[in-house]
């Protein structure tokens, strides 16, 4: 009987997520275009046709062809290798990036919404303006130039100034569902402030986040690709898209497709998470679903 329930249950999971291909077919391009990155990502070492680090002279800026699909840096390094390659910094610097920012928001926020008063006064007034006051490609530009490039480097200041946006949604999401009834119950069932935060309270507000983490890691990724065009990202051999559009500045009218394909590579990558974020939105609004008849 448990097993017909499952199958029927994953049948109609299967179903709902036809419709809501249908309904949004640039949601569906955008999960297949992540599905690509990740494996990309994952399987670069036995994807990638050559080895992206390695360079020969001889065969510099060799137009897309059938020994190299999308040509050959000034290096004669392979650029699909490369791009391959770049996803792997991409997403994992961009999943950092929006988890380390997603978890400090949501502690800081939920902090100062639950509790109010003057701990929320300074963390709205003070903490949050203060970071706001600059931009975060600011903040993440001045830290890495001061700590140095590296991975780990990039991460923490990319996520220096991302936690803010997090934090200002759970704060506004918190203030509204704090004082609801079931909040109310489980105070006087005797629950800990820290369990009805996040027993009660942050399962209610999820949703909306989980919509701002998707996009945000849109953003994650085209901040990572700008500092690397800046020379702040991954140092070098390691490939990286923002690093490939930097290297191709030289050579912008004499080998168009050096900067061609990463710029794609960025583009694709940025607007499959927007459609992402849309969609989410979308599904998880209770009114966007019946209007849809999802």
């Amino acid at each position: 009987m448990a097993t017909n329930w499952q199958l029927a249950t994953h049948d109609w999971q299967l179903a709902r997520s036809a419709r809501v291909a249908r309904h949004n077919p640039l949601a569906a391009i955008g999960v297949a275009l992540v599905i690509l990155f990740v494996l990309c990502a994952i399987f670069a070492p036995w994807i990638a046709p050559h080895d992206p680090a390695h360079i020969d002279l001889p065969t510099r800026l060799t137009r897309p062809g059938a020994s190299h699909w999308c040509g050959t840096d000034e290096l004669g390094r392979d650029i699909c290798s490369r791009l391959i390659y770049g996803a792997r910094i991409s997403m994992l610097v961009g999943s950092c990036v929006v988890l380390a920012s997603l978890s400090l928001g949501l502690v800081i926020g939920s902090i100062a919404g639950y509790y109010g008063g003057r701990i929320d006064r300074f963390v709205n007034i003070v903490l949050m303006n203060a970071f706001l006051s600059f931009p975060g490609i600011l903040l993440a530009i001045a830290f890495v130039a001061f700590r140095g490039p590296g991975i780990f480097n990039l991460v923490l200041a990319l996520s220096l100034g991302g936690w803010v946006g997090y934090a200002r949604l759970v704060r506004a999401q918190v203030l509204a569902t704090r004082e609801k009834e079931f909040v109310e119950a489980a105070r006087a069932l005797g629950a800990t402030d820290a369990r009805v935060i996040v027993r009660h309270i942050l399962p209610n507000i999820i949703q909306p986040v989980i919509v701002q983490a998707a996009i945000g890691m849109a953003g994650a990724i085209l901040a990572e690709a700008t500092m690397s065009f800046l020379g702040l990202g991954v140092p070098p051999p390691t490939a990286s898209w923002g690093a490939m559009l930097n290297d191709a500045r030289a050579h912008l009218f004499d080998a168009p497709h050096l900067v061609l394909f990463p710029a794609v590579a960025v583009m694709l990558a940025v607007l499959s998470f927007n459609f992402i974020g849309d969609a989410l939105r979308d599904l998880l609004d209770p009114r966007s679903r019946i209007e849809a008849g999802l």
